[in-house]
C-alpha cells in the first residue's frame, strides 16, 4: 500500500510522518537517517488512534530527529562579502558591495548590489540583504497567492485567513487549523513555479487537512506537474 503523508502537532512542534497500513496487529514508529518519520499501522486502525500514538512518541521522535540532524550536510555559512553568490527566484546573483550615502539593495545587471555607507562592515551588509529578502518575500508571496487561488474553480473557497512569513525548521509551508498560511521566508530563493507549488499544496489543505487520497486527487487536478516542481525545489534549495 502506498504511504500517505500526514502531520501531527505536539506543543509548538509539527511532525510530518509517512503512514503505511499493513495486515498486522501492532503499530510501529521509526525515524530514518534522512529525517523521515515512518509509521506502520494495522489496516483497521482509526486515524485518530494513529495520531495519538505519534503524539505520545513525540519526545522520542524529536530526540531521534535531532540526533540524525547532526549528520546532515551543512550549507556553508554566508559571509556577505563581495563575490559571494545568493539565490533569488531560482537565479544566482553575485553580491556586489559599493560605498554609497544611501542604504539600498537592488538587482542590477545580474548582480545583487548593496549600497552602504560602510562597505567593510559585513554584519551591516548581512542586515541590509536579509531585510531586502524579507521585503521581497512579502511582496512576491502575496502576488503568487492571488494567482494560485485563481487555479481553483472557486477561488474564494481557497482564500486563507491570513499570511505569515517566517523561518520554519523542516518545511516550506504549512496551513494552520484556522486557515492561516505560513510560508518559509527562504522560499523566495526558489523559482516562481516552485513557490506556486508550495502555495497551491497548502491551499489544498483548506479542503483536506491530511495528505490522504482526496488531498492528492485535488492537488493533481489543480497542478498536474506538482511532483516535477517539488523535485526542482528540493534540488534548488537542498
Amino acid at each position: 500500500m502506498t504511504p500517505e503523508t500526514h502531520q501531527v502537532s505536539y506543543g509548538p512542534h509539527l511532525f510530518e510522518f509517512r503512514l503505511t497500513r499493513r495486515a498486522r496487529k501492532t503499530m510501529s514508529i521509526s525515524v530514518t537517517p534522512s529525517l523521515t518519520v515512518d509509521v506502520v499501522a494495522p489496516l483497521d486502525a482509526p486515524f485518530e488512534q494513529v495520531c495519538e500514538k505519534v503524539r505520545k512518541r513525540a519526545p522520542w521522535i524529536r530526540k531521534q530527529l535531532q540526533f540524525f540532524q547532526q549528520f546532515q550536510p551543512r550549507t556553508p555559512e554566508r559571509r556577505f562579502v563581495a563575490g559571494e553568490t545568493h539565490l533569488y527566484l531560482g537565479r544566482q546573483y553575485k553580491l556586489k558591495v559599493v560605498p554609497h550615502v544611501q542604504q539600498r539593495v537592488k538587482l542590477y545587471r545580474g548582480r545583487l548590489v548593496v549600497q552602504t555607507h560602510n562597505p567593510h562592515d559585513d554584519k551591516f551588509t548581512r542586515e541590509l540583504v536579509e531585510n531586502w529578502y524579507r521585503e521581497r518575500a512579502h511582496a512576491k508571496f502575496r502576488e503568487r497567492l492571488v494567482l494560485c487561488q485563481q487555479l481553483f474553480p472557486d477561488p474564494q473557497d481557497f482564500k486563507p485567513s491570513g499570511l505569515v512569513i517566517r523561518q520554519l525548521s523542516q518545511r516550506w509551508g504549512s496551513m494552520t487549523p484556522g486557515g492561516k498560511l505560513i510560508l518559509h521566508r527562504s522560499l523566495v530563493s526558489g523559482a516562481v513555479d516552485c513557490i506556486d507549488y508550495v502555495i497551491t499544496h497548502e491551499l489544498c489543505h483548506l479542503k483536506h487537512a491530511n495528505h490522504g487520497p482526496a488531498f492528492y486527487a485535488l492537488l493533481n487536478r489543480i497542478m498536474p506537474d506538482w511532483e516535477r516542481r517539488k523535485l526542482k525545489l528540493e534540488r534548488q534549495l537542498s
